[in-house]
């Protein structure tokens, strides 16, 4: 094992692989920030305490990774039912490590008030609608993706690019393109709450790809629903379109990012539900747009809280992205994770991730794991690093 600190639960020989290739490197990160009116509806999302709050968490995020604890923020940190933001986490391991942090605003409500690289993409509709984006923003934000992580991964020599997101209620549209692309994934999502309202998330991906269908001319006969949803996926060959009908700006962007920057340095794609969503995609919209990316090339790295999360599947997720129709290469990604412990914080907010609260988010463990290739952090390094931005936001804001 390369790292005690870090757990490969997939692919364990292609994972070791990769983290001894990348043993001693710094990576460089891009977080994407969008947004779906989908992270609105009540109940959907515990990242940030009201849907009003909630508009604004990927502002609060990127403006306290980008400037930290101390600045006066125009968006503090949402208030959030239990639990600190993960952002803390994040800012806490590339500001120790001086990690490169470039922003992307994919499609968020208003701007954020950070130096953030605009790429001109739109908020995304309720998925539940089957019509959450124009194909042409979509096409778009591909294209932009595709620039900037062969733009990314031309500066980097030695290293890797994480890619983050910050899109609340995307583990909803993550079941949503999951889902579409023909993989089992009901049930098996993580989302921000302790235990995950699946019945919730699958009301509005169920209306959404029957809406999406319909469009399509492929209106629902007498047959099961699920039935459905498994035959119909066979005629749903662009999942360019299906991202259009019910996913987010950000997935598009980090597909992108990731299938070109694949081809000249590693990428760890940071975070758990999303980003298998994204790795679902990356393999699709390869295989249907005939790029070339590669796959060894790719990890999935995400938190302790994530992977074994209770009430999810994340490690069974992993595993069916091999099983379905549109990736004949049968393609699962490693899936790591950092052995981050709160149980021995002095915060209880940070004691909360212990049950099931927030989990994951800002890359918050692909930058521990970072941490641990780059420096060899590890629990306690990692712990005092985080509980020191607490303490500093704690202070600054009184």
């Amino acid at each position: 094992m390369p790292n005690s600190q870090i757990r490969i639960y997939t692919q364990k020989e292609q994972g070791e692989q990769w983290l001894r290739r990348y043993r001693g490197c710094l990576p460089v990160f891009a977080c994407v920030l969008g947004f779906t009116e989908t992270g609105l509806i009540p109940g959907i999302s515990a990242a940030g305490r009201t849907p009003e709050d909630r508009k604004y968490t990927a502002c609060a995020d990127a403006e306290f990774l980008y400037y930290g604890p101390e600045h006066k923020a125009q968006y503090p940190l949402p208030p959030l039912a239990a639990g600190a933001s993960p952002v803390l986490i994040s800012r806490a391991v590339f500001e120790s490590l001086k990690i490169p942090v470039h922003l992307f605003n994919a499609g968020l409500p208003q701007t954020p008030p950070v130096p953030v690289i605009d790429l001109d993409g739109a908020p995304a509709k309720c998925l539940s609608q089957g019509a959450a984006m124009e194909i042409t923003t979509v096409h778009h934000l591909f294209e932009q993706g595709l620039l900037w992580g062969e733009r990314l991964a031309a500066n980097i020599q030695q290293g890797y690019l994480i890619v983050g997101e910050c899109v609340v209620g995307g583990t909803t549209t993550a079941l949503a393109i999951l889902t579409g692309l023909g993989i089992d994934a009901a049930g098996k999502v993580n989302s921000s709450h302790p235990v995950c309202n699946h019945a919730q998330k699958w009301a509005l991906v169920q209306a959404g790809l029957e809406k999406m269908n319909k469009s399509r001319g492929q209106g629902a006969g007498g047959r099961e629903q699920d039935e459905i949803f498994q035959s119909q996926i066979q005629n749903f060959v662009d999942p360019l379109e299906l991202v259009a009908a019910v996913g987010d700006p950000m997935q598009v962007v980090v597909a992108g990012m990731a299938i070109a920057a694949s081809r000249s340095c590693g990428v760890m794609l940071a975070g758990g539900t999303q980003m298998l969503a994204v790795y679902a995609l990356m393999s699709a919209i390869a295989r249907v747009y005939a790029l070339s990316w590669q796959p060894e090339a790719v990890v999935v790295g995400t938190t302790r809280w994530v992977a074994e999360d209770p009430t999810g599947a994340t490690v069974d997720l992993a595993l069916n992205l091999g099983k379905n129709s549109l990736t004949p290469s049968g393609e699962t990604p490693p899936l790591l994770a950092t052995h981050l412990s709160f149980a021995d914080s002095r915060y209880p907010q940070l004691r909360a991730y212990e049950q099931g609260f927030v989990k994951e988010g800002m890359g918050a463990g692909a930058a521990c794991i970072a941490a641990h290739l780059s420096q060899d952090w590890q629990q306690h390094q990692l712990l005092t690093a985080i509980e020191a931005q607490l303490e500093r936001l704690s202070t600054a804001s009184h």
